[in-house]
């Protein structure tokens, strides 16, 4: 049995943030029912990232909504709203994530649901919170990362600020929405009383720089700075990189640069670290560890540097991960079908309780696919 069996969620979100809290949920048990406007559905249905389809809608979409029922409401309508009301009375916890003022004129806004069912957990993101000054301003994961200061975390010193390749924003405020709706939930079953959950996307993506934020906060507010070469943390010296193999790529973490020059047999880097320091000269120690590096294949380096006790890796694509037996191994690729019949693979939920692994065959559904067994008859 999972955890959240027994909870109903009415997932009334678009895009990636709030659904993908509304995933997690359902990966942990809970029946999350997926609310979508009439004649079209969620945006992100047709917001692609690559030409792969699945049933006709973007594989994103699928990626973020499995796992779930589905109802096509027009709640601009009162037949809908008589509706979702009855359900509200049914349900544990609502999500949404619009623009501050839209809810409301849906009747979606907390006041409104609490009069409904008072024991509601009631789960909300936006993108920079509903009185801010930039509060009218679109919540779109790039803008959101360019506002946040983290591009400037990635890079050498003289790129440009560079963005993060996911939607960071996005997943860190529904990892964060979740983590709330969890705590509200838990709160609901001991006072019987519901709550307001509230996350947003720039105060996500400022908490997952919490370490480096604490640093820059208590430091006269100095900005870290980017290592001109191979920079991996601003706030980290040589040897913290990637560097360039023979034949690929090799990552090093913190190490002793004496020991990291005995062990590649490198003379010149060990008579330089005896009249310079890592703090000042971690860009040319880097330099000259690259151009060792260069002169032999990854796995002869590994074979030297593990056995040694040096934090090292392969830098793998995806395809080498694969190879590698990485999704196998910890059995993290699960099958899903779809409700056309497509089958098509993706991640589990990476959470194990008493060893438990949870996945769920269920795609996510098409537009209005569970209107008949809710009652909802087409007029």
């Amino acid at each position: 049995m999972k955890p959240l069996e027994g909870i109903r969620v009415l997932d009334c979100s678009q895009f990636l943030s709030a659904p993908s809290a509304g995933l997690k949920l359902a990966d942990l048990g809970a029946e999350v029912i997926k609310i979508e406007k009439k004649g079209g559905g969620d945006i992100c249905r047709q917001l692609y990232v690559s030409n792969f389809k699945i049933d006709n809608d973007s594989s994103l979409f699928h990626a973020i909504n499995r796992n779930k029922k589905g109802l096509e409401l027009d709640m601009k309508t009162e037949k809908a709203q008589i509706f979702f009301k009855k359900l509200v009375k049914t349900a544990d916890v609502v999500l949404i994530n619009f623009r501050p003022g839209v809810a409301r004129k849906l009747n979606l806004d907390a006041e409104s649901i609490h009069k409904i069912n008072p024991k509601i957990v009631y789960g909300e993101i936006t993108g920079y919170g509903e009185n801010s000054p930039w509060s009218s301003w679109p919540g779109q994961d790039l803008l959101v990362q360019g506002m946040s200061g983290i591009c400037y975390l990635n890079g050498d010193r003289e790129q440009d600020p560079l963005p993060f390749g996911l939607s960071m924003a996005d997943l860190a405020a529904g990892e964060h929405l979740c983590q709330g709706i969890l705590a509200g939930l838990f709160n609901a079953q001991r006072t019987g009383e519901g709550c307001v959950i509230q996350t947003e996307l720039l105060t996500s993506l400022m908490d997952l720089q919490f370490e480096s934020f604490t640093t820059f906060l208590n430091n006269g507010n100095e900005l870290p700075v980017r290592s001109g070469f191979h920079n991996a943390n601003p706030y980290l010296d040589a040897p913290y990189g990637i560097y360039t193999t023979k034949n690929g790529y090799l990552a090093i973490a913190m190490c002793p640069i004496a020991k990291l020059a005995d062990l590649l047999d490198y003379q010149e880097l060990a008579n330089f670290i005896k009249t310079h320091t890592v703090e000042q000269d971690s860009d040319e120690i880097k330099r000259m560890l690259q151009t060792k590096l260069l002169t032999q294949p990854t796995e002869y380096w590994l074979a030297i540097l593990q056995p040694a006790d040096i934090w090292c890796t392969k830098v793998l694509n995806w395809q080498q991960m694969d190879n590698a037996g990485l999704f196998e191994e910890l059995k993290m690729k699960q099958e899903i079908h779809s409700s056309e019949g497509k089958h098509f693979y993706t991640t589990r939920c990476p959470i194990r309780i008493d060893g438990e692994i949870f996945t769920s065959e269920k795609g996510a559904p098409t537009l209005g696919e569970d209107n008949v067994k809710f009652g909802i008859k087409e007029e």
